[in-house]
């Protein structure tokens, strides 16, 4: 379980669905304040989903490439993991550390594959808020002569949308998927 847990952080929410991720540029700085509901325009659920689907497909780029700093970019900097086996990892300094001291543990990994789906998108009321969860398969070559890993996890993300309009993860939660399966299915 605790292998699964620090893989799943080399690969947060990791993402390459069925066809290739398109190219998305890095997210810009999170802007962690949270304004008044009348001070961010109100979204449709078709802007919404837009947004997220934005988040989602920069997910799938930053963890693909295994990048570090690009998947803190998509944190808001109170965030907070929440992964089987650990405590909270609260802020998106503590989350940088987790992720670093997993990325020197397995030095040679690489991701082969990762596929997620999400589904059960809600948006609040006031638009600056959303939940979805997501089905993950990951297959991570390990280096060193090792075998790789493959996995399967839930994840369910509360995710916030900045002043900025960016939509960036408020709240992660991570536990083990079916082997073979996606969905409970």
């Amino acid at each position: 379980m605790q292998l699964r847990a620090i893989l799943l952080v080399l690969a947060p929410a990791s993402v390459s669905c069925a066809t290739a991720a398109p190219s998305v540029p890095p997210a810009s700085p999170p802007a962690t304040s949270t304004p008044s509901p009348a001070a961010l325009p109100v979204l449709t659920s078709a802007d919404a989903r837009a947004g997220i689907d934005a988040f989602n497909r920069a997910m799938i780029d930053v963890t693909t490439r295994m990048d570090n700093a690009g998947v803190l970019a998509l944190w808001e900097d109170d965030g907070v993991s929440l992964l089987p086996s650990t405590k909270p990892i609260e802020g998106k300094k503590a989350i940088g550390a987790f992720l670093a001291d997993v990325t020197a543990q397995f030095p040679g990994a690489h991701m082969r594959s990762f596929e997620m789906t999400c589904s059960g998108i809600e948006v609040t009321v006031t638009g600056d808020s959303a939940t979805e969860y997501c089905d993950e398969h990951q297959v991570v070559d390990l280096g060193s002569g090792k075998a790789p890993f493959d996995g399967r996890g839930k994840i369910l993300f509360v995710l916030h949308r900045g002043t900025d309009g960016t939509w960036r993860v408020r709240r992660e939660m991570w536990n083990q998927g079916e082997s073979g399966k996606q969905g409970g299915k």
